[in-house]
């Protein structure tokens, strides 16, 4: 059995049951906050339990390595849209120890890409065309610089309100473990 239909065989029984209904909250954040965290998947449970957060507390929007990339990109957007239309009042970016995104290379992408057959010609083409996969594909160094810079690019945003605190933390992905980069009260 495909895991789609593992996925819909339990949903099936989820929804049946009324298993949703413990779930039920409002799309607005009762703890105001939005909070932009890597999509690694030792944080899925994880980050919202160690900072006492529940269903219906935070928005909670993903990137590999809790980036911003770029200023009008979709997680600013996001962001932007959490601030403005669901009432966040405060953001938090999360970055963790022994992220995947401190380890990438464009090299490793564009080979890994290649091996699963997307032509050589299309890549140059986008090169041809300014992707700058070297940028587009950003690792780090150091996961506290980089939540720095994220938390940079979102409170010098200029459609963010300067009223709304930014704060940077990193996580342990084993023991949930949250350590401040930046207090967005004292920014």
């Amino acid at each position: 059995m495909s895991l789609l239909n593992d996925i819909l065989q339990f949903n099936k029984s989820f929804t049946e049951q009324k298993e949703y209904e413990k779930y039920q909250t409002s799309k607005f954040p009762d703890k105001k906050m939005a909070i932009l965290s890597c999509m690694d998947t030792r944080l899925v449970e994880l980050l919202p339990h160690s900072m006492n957060m529940r269903n219906g507390d935070v928005k909670i929007i993903k990137s590999a390595g809790a980036l911003v990339t770029h200023p009008f990109g979709s997680i600013m957007r996001s962001l932007l849209v959490a601030v403005y239309e669901l009432n966040a009042d405060e953001v938090c970016v999360i970055g963790h120890h022994d992220c995947g995104m401190s380890k990438i290379s464009s090299e490793s992408m564009l080979k890994r890409m290649k091996e699963r057959g997307i032509p050589e010609e299309r890549i140059e083409t986008l090169r041809y065309s300014g992707v700058d996969f070297d940028h587009w594909f950003k690792s780090f160094d150091s996961v506290e610089a980089s939540v720095k810079d994220s938390v940079n690019v979102i409170k010098h945003h200029p459609l963010f309100p300067e009223n709304v605190p930014v704060h940077g933390l990193v996580i342990d992905p084993e023991t949930g473990k949250l350590d401040l980069v930046v207090d967005g009260y004292n920014a």
